[in-house]
């Protein structure tokens, strides 16, 4: 009876579905699996290293593309320091090149010298700033942003180290720095969110700057876990953010109305 119950849990155990563990995306040495241009992008003291001289160098914004293939749910963990800009991580995006090579939309988590928008989502090429850091949001399937939750934004030194996470799991996604939650979102926006597509790093059009990044590691999650709207109702004491001020990266600020 013993042997039996011992070779029943075995079988089940094997049935469980595997847990994918944290692989490197950067060998630390060369782009080996990463694409962009060789005039910004080189491997310098171990890490990705991208580079700009001034604002008549890029026409648009650039981005070193991870050529492993599209990325459904998962968690990513990065380690970025960035002067001069900001630069951001693009996941569940596609290429744009009617844009110009190497160049992509889609989700971002920025990485940005503001605290409010240090590791915010921003859509690239899209919906602009959705969620800045310290914020829950929400967005209903008739595309309104709703503000269900606030707290202190995280704020650090971007020209230091920081590890910067991704959580994507079906439309809800949280970033982090160094392990503190920045944003909580909840897409319900069909024909604008996306489940997945390519990961990506930022160069940023402008002034000169220089980004460096290490430690790139990425876990696939299960698939599946899209929440529905119906069975996700809105806080009630939730408030629609309107977007103020120009549009575009870093001028526009999230506020909500009252």
């Amino acid at each position: 009876m013993m042997i039996r119950c011992l070779l029943l849990s075995l079988i089940a155990t094997t049935l469980l579905p595997a847990q994918d563990s944290f692989v490197p995306l950067f060998n630390g040495k060369d782009l080996t699996g990463w694409d962009g241009n060789p005039e910004l992008w080189s491997v310098e003291d171990g890490c990705i290293t991208g580079k700009t001289t001034g604002p008549e160098q890029l026409a648009y914004n650039q981005f070193l593309i991870w050529r492993g293939g599209p990325v459904k749910n998962f968690e990513l963990t990065a380690k970025i320091k960035v002067t001069g800009n900001n630069t951001g991580i693009q996941y569940r995006s596609k290429e744009l090149p009617e844009n110009g090579k190497w160049s992509v939309g889609g989700y971002q988590c920025d990485v940005h010298p503001s605290a409010p928008n240090n590791a915010m989502v921003y859509e690239e090429r899209g919906r602009g700033i959705i969620c800045q850091n310290g914020q829950g949001v929400v967005i209903d399937p008739e595309a309104k942003r709703w503000l269900a939750s606030e707290h202190d934004p995280v704020k650090v030194n971007v020209a230091e180290w920081h590890e910067y996470t991704i959580i994507a799991q079906g439309n809800h996604l949280i970033h982090k720095i160094d392990g503190q939650v920045t944003i909580d979102l909840l897409d319900f926006e069909e024909a604008k969110r996306s489940l997945e597509g390519l990961l990506a790093f930022q160069i940023h059009r402008g002034p000169a700057m220089t980004v460096q990044i290490k430690d790139v590691l990425l876990k696939k999650l299960p698939d599946g876990g899209v929440i529905d709207f119906a069975n996700s109702p809105i806080p009630s004491d939730a408030q629609i953010i309107e977007a103020k001020g120009p549009k575009g990266k870093g001028k526009g600020k999230a506020k909500a109305s009252k």
